[in-house]
């Protein structure tokens, strides 16, 4: 009896995200425990041990349910018997001010994975994201007027992440935990409507699928790597030209202003992820930087009419004087701007 065809396509997806490693190289697999991460994980055990990789599973506890640290434990047990290498697991702090249950969850699990490959001295970290996982990115990020780098989904690799399964469907990575006989838990937050994505995946997409026919997840996740190619080139263009108008300090904010020409010379979408840089490089936070702050710092230098400043999250500022535009940090009580303004 051959292989099933859902476990060849995890596997498949695994092989082809290993096939740059050298061997001895240690991939760390983060593990939830429902079946998109643990058919990963038993993927990743397969293909690793052919290409001569150690794998070690990683579970984080976000604290956020009871129970929770059972949980993580069962989790612990089951990837050792799914044959990783190590296992490793830790209860993270969620909190963030200004931020979403989701994205605070979010932003402790990847400072403790950082943390948990570099311990481990990991070449790799697999994440378990589906290719339904990327439509409904896609979905959400299209009705909440995000524009083009959030209609272009998630990466498929971004400094050591990377994830292996945005090809494979939720229903063949149910399907390979079956097959194979894998215990998996079933988070009751994802069956919780409060959350928008329980919505997309709920309902949404299944009106689309019931109206517009079937592989409408398909399309959508095809459309994200479509757009992709063209967002990555956008922000290179963009970095580059940061680094050119803040020549030898890119990464420490705008300080001494960037020539207001040299902007205005600059085709609209790589200006505008110009200001974007250099609002984050000041210290606004991304979490709260939106579209609408950068188009205030656009017309700073497009639209001039004599505005004193423009405020942005985070307590930056920016400023037009003197055929230079400022972004920096700015707390009450520091005063005006400089008031010679061109």
């Amino acid at each position: 009896m051959g292989l099933h065809p859902a476990v060849a396509a995890v596997r498949r997806g695994v092989r082809r995200d290993l096939a740059d490693l050298d061997a001895g190289a240690t991939v760390l697999v983060a593990c939830s425990g429902g079946p998109d991460s643990m058919a990963l994980l038993a993927a990743t055990v397969f293909e690793g041990y052919r290409a001569g990789l150690r794998v070690a599973g990683a579970s984080v506890d976000h604290g956020l349910q009871t129970g929770s640290a059972e949980v993580t434990a069962g989790v612990v047990q089951q990837m050792a018997r799914l044959g990783a290498d190590e296992t490793i697991s830790a209860r993270v702090q969620v909190e963030g001010a200004g931020l979403g249950p989701e994205a605070a969850a979010r932003r402790a699990r990847y400072a403790v994975l950082d943390q948990m490959a570099t311990h481990l001295g990991a070449a790799a970290v697999l994440l378990g994201h589906t290719r339904d996982d990327q439509a409904e990115t896609v979905l959400l990020g299209l009705a909440r007027g995000s524009g083009g780098r959030s209609l272009a989904g998630m990466r498929r690799r971004f400094d050591r992440y990377r994830r292996p399964l945005l090809d494979v469907t939720r229903d063949d990575t149910v399907t390979a935990c079956q097959v194979e006989g894998i215990e998996v838990w079933h988070d009751p937050h994802n069956d919780d409507p409060g959350y928008a994505r329980v919505r997309v995946r709920r309902s949404v997409l299944p009106v689309l699928e019931e109206h517009l026919g079937p592989g409408v997840a398909a399309t959508l996740a095809r459309t994200a790597d479509q757009l992709r190619v063209d967002m990555d080139l956008l922000d290179d263009l963009a970095e580059q030209a940061y680094a050119d108008l803040v020549p030898g300090r890119p990464a420490e904010g705008t300080a001494d202003g960037m020539a207001v020409a040299g902007l205005a010379a600059l085709p609209d979408a790589v200006r505008r992820r110009v200001l974007r840089l250099a609002a984050l490089a000041a210290g606004s936070p991304a979490s709260e930087l939106f579209h609408d702050h950068v188009l205030a710092l656009d017309a700073l230098v497009t639209g001039w009419r004599g505005q004193k400043w423009v405020d942005l999250p985070g307590h930056v500022r920016g400023t037009r004087s003197a055929g230079l535009l400022r972004v920096a940090a700015h707390r009450p009580g520091d005063g005006p701007p400089d008031a010679a303004q061109a």
